[in-house]
């Protein structure tokens, strides 16, 4: 759990940082740091979707997952927990952006390979250099994102802490489950999460992205159907 409460610290740090800079920027300053933010989360979503190597798996997940979170309005649920934690924290700014700034950046923080290969080699092997690595990128990534979404990326570390801190603690019972392949269609999902954001933050296309988080368990039990479904 140390290196997960290092990535949580380091998060808040460059949230931290990055407020700091943010304050007295012109609106057209604040633009270019949405463009470089937006264009950040593009290149590594493409990075990270480019893993995976089963892409009717991949379109099936996002839409099977796609329709559960409309369903269950899992956007919804967590921008309802961006917004109490504004009221509980920050009444300065405003809810939609805190909350946005919320949900993106613990979309971004914990949809990588990173984070189940990081804790899972922590919790069985105690070993965190892959966290503290996790960490640093982290880090400097909060800079960025909280410099264009403000305070609620900051509050992403939460999202990181029980996360990550999860799977450290089930590592030794999930990680014979957990192949390479599963580690390659879980990072795939997360990189098209990630474009959507990107795509957001270009103003591009708005997506709601949190409605699609459920992607990431239809992910799972299709890796599981592998061998029974070969043509997935």
């Amino acid at each position: 759990m140390l290196a997960t409460l290092i990535n949580a610290l380091a998060v808040i740090v460059g949230s931290l940082a990055g407020l700091a800079l943010r304050k007295g920027i012109k609106e057209r300053y604040q633009e270019a740091i949405f463009a470089a933010s937006g264009i950040t989360s593009l290149v590594i979503g493409i990075q990270m979707a480019m893993k995976t190597t089963h892409l009717l798996a991949l379109a099936l997940a996002l839409i099977l997952g796609g329709l559960l979170g409309t369903l269950l309005n899992v956007e919804g649920a967590v921008m309802n927990l961006g917004e109490r934690l504004k009221r509980r924290f920050d009444k300065g700014s405003e809810g939609s952006t805190f909350a946005l700034g919320f949900l993106n950046a613990s979309v971004l923080y914990c949809s990588g390979a990173m984070a189940i290969v990081g804790s899972f080699k922590a919790g069985t092997e105690g070993d965190f250099s892959i966290l503290l690595t996790k960490s640093v990128l982290d880090g400097f990534m909060s800079i960025i994102f909280a410099g264009a979404m403000g305070p609620g990326v900051a509050f992403s570390a939460l999202s990181i802490f029980v996360y990550q801190g999860v799977l450290t603690l089930v590592s030794v019972w999930a990680k014979p489950f957990v192949s390479e392949v599963m580690l390659a269609e879980l990072t795939g999902i997360g990189g098209a999460l990630v474009v959507m954001i990107g795509l957001g933050l270009l103003n591009i296309k708005k997506f709601k992205t949190g409605d699609f988080l459920p992607a990431l368990i239809v992910t799972v039990l299709l890796v599981l159907a592998f061998p029974y479904v070969p043509f997935l």
